[in-house]
C-alpha cells in the first residue's frame, strides 16, 4: 500500500524499473536536481516490476517512493506507477538513462500551455550511436509510427518514445490496459479517442547504462504493436476492405445473376459468380464485424466521433435488419421456388440454365440470414454501450 502524504506535489515522475541498479539512482538524481532547479515540488516514483538486483534500496535511500507492480509487462508497471502519483503533472521515462530527466521542464511547459499529453519525439531530437538498432531506428519504428497515425489520424512522429508527459486527469480519461509495450502506442490511441489535445516536444535518446539485453524485445513487442493497432482501428482492418470487397460481390452477382456474359474477349462464368458470392457474404461479415467493433470501442471511450457508431446507437433497430433480411431470404426463396418450377417443368432433366440463378439465390438466403441474426447482437451491443454511457 502506497502511503498518503498530506500535500501533493506539483509533478510526478515515474520510472518502470526492473533490475536497473547500474542506472537508477543516476536517473532519480537528475529528475531530483531538475525539480530544484524548476523550483517544482516533485516526487520520483519507482514502478518496480520484480527486481532482484537491490534497485528497489537504491531508490528508497534517495528518496523515491517505490511502488511494488506485481503484474509483469512494461504497460503494466507504469500503471501501477501512473495510479499511485500524486501530481497533477506525470512525467515518464525509461530508468536505464538512455532519457534526459534533466529535461523535465520541456514536457511541464508544454503541459501548462494546454497540452494534454506531450510526447517526446527521439527523431527530432537526435538519436546517439548506439542508443538505437538499425533495425529499430530505420524500419520498425518509421513503420509503426506511420501506420499508428494513418489508423488513429495522431499527430506523432514518434509513437514509441518512452519519454512522454500528462495531466492526471487525461490519463483518466484515456482508459490504458494493456502491459506490455504496446502500451506506448495504446496511450496516444486512446488519447486520440478521448479527443485529448496532443503535443510533442524534441528528445535526445542516448545509449542506455545497462550491462544486459533489453526488456525490448524486437518481433515479439513489434507483433503486439501491430495487434494493436490492427484491432483499434476498425475503419483500416474491417470497414474499408469490406465496402471494396461487397461492391465488387454485389456487382458481379448481380452481373451473372442470370446466366454467363461475354464482355469483349473475356467469358464470365459460373466460376465468376462463385467468386462473386464469397465476396459478397465476406464483405457482409466485415461490415457487420466492423460495426461491432466499433461500438465495443465507444463503450469504452466515449467521446470517441464516429458517424457508423452514433447510427448504430440512436438510429438503428433490430426491426430494421429484420426487414431488409427477412426481405433477402424471401427473393432468395422466390428465385429458387422459380428455378424448382422450371426443373420440375423439364422433367427433371439436367439445366444448366439454373445454375447462376440457383447461386445467386443462396447468396441473397445466406445474406439475409446474417443480417437477422447479427441485428441481435447489434441491438445487445447497443444497449451495453448505453447503459456504460449513463
Amino acid at each position: 500500500m502506497v502511503e498518503t502524504l498530506s500535500v501533493c506535489p506539483q509533478v510526478s515522475a515515474v520510472m518502470p524499473c526492473l533490475d536497473e541498479a547500474r542506472t537508477i539512482a543516476t536517473c532519480i538524481r537528475k529528475a531530483q536536481a531538475c525539480f530544484r532547479d524548476l523550483g517544482l515540488d516533485g516526487e520520483v516514483i519507482v514502478a518496480d516490476n520484480g527486481s532482484c538486483d537491490g534497485s528497489q534500496e537504491l531508490a528508497r535511500s534517495l528518496g523515491a517512493r517505490v511502488v511494488n507492480v506485481q503484474r509483469r509487462g512494461y504497460g503494466a508497471a507504469l500503471m501501477g506507477g501512473v495510479e499511485a502519483a500524486r501530481g497533477r503533472i506525470i512525467v515518464m521515462a525509461d530508468s536505464d538513462d538512455s532519457y534526459d530527466w534533466s529535461s523535465i521542464g520541456a514536457f511541464v511547459d508544454k503541459i501548462r500551455s494546454g497540452f494534454d499529453l506531450v510526447m517526446g519525439n527521439r527523431f527530432q531530437g537526435g538519436i546517439r550511436p548506439g542508443a538505437m538498432t538499425p533495425l529499430h531506428r530505420y524500419v520498425g519504428n518509421p513503420v509503426l509510427s506511420f501506420a499508428a497515425r494513418i489508423a488513429f489520424h495522431a499527430p506523432i512522429g514518434d509513437f514509441h518514445c518512452g519519454m512522454r508527459a500528462f495531466t492526471a486527469e487525461a490519463y483518466g480519461r484515456m482508459h490504458v490496459r494493456t502491459s506490455g509495450m504496446e502500451f506506448a502506442t495504446e496511450m496516444v490511441a486512446n488519447a486520440v479517442l478521448a479527443g485529448l489535445r496532443i503535443g510533442e516536444v524534441p528528445v535526445v535518446l542516448y545509449p542506455d547504462g545497462r550491462d544486459r539485453p533489453p526488456h525490448l524485445q524486437t518481433f515479439r513487442d513489434g507483433w503486439r504493436h501491430v495487434l494493436f493497432i490492427a484491432t483499434y482501428a476498425p475503419d483500416h482492418l474491417f470497414l474499408v476492405p469490406a465496402l471494396a470487397i461487397l461492391a465488387v460481390g454485389v456487382f458481379l452477382v448481380g452481373l451473372l445473376a442470370v446466366g454467363p456474359v461475354t464482355i469483349g474477349s473475356i467469358y464470365l462464368g459460373v466460376h465468376w459468380l462463385a467468386l462473386g458470392s464469397m465476396l459478397t457474404l465476406c464483405g457482409l461479415s466485415l461490415l457487420v464485424f466492423g460495426t461491432l467493433a466499433k461500438l465495443l470501442i465507444r463503450r469504452t471511450h466515449p467521446t470517441m466521433q464516429s458517424r457508423l457508431a452514433n447510427w448504430a446507437l440512436e438510429r438503428f433497430r433490430v426491426e430494421h435488419g429484420l426487414l431488409v433480411g427477412l426481405a433477402l431470404i424471401a427473393a432468395g426463396i422466390a428465385v429458387q421456388l422459380a428455378v424448382l418450377t422450371r426443373f420440375l417443368a423439364a422433367g427433371g432433366g439436367p439445366a444448366e440454365s439454373t445454375v447462376h440463378p440457383t447461386i445467386a439465390a443462396a447468396t441473397l438466403v445466406v445474406a439475409g440470414a446474417q443480417l437477422c441474426f447479427s441485428s441481435f447482437v447489434m441491438r445487445l451491443m447497443a444497449e451495453e454501450t448505453h447503459r456504460t454511457d449513463a
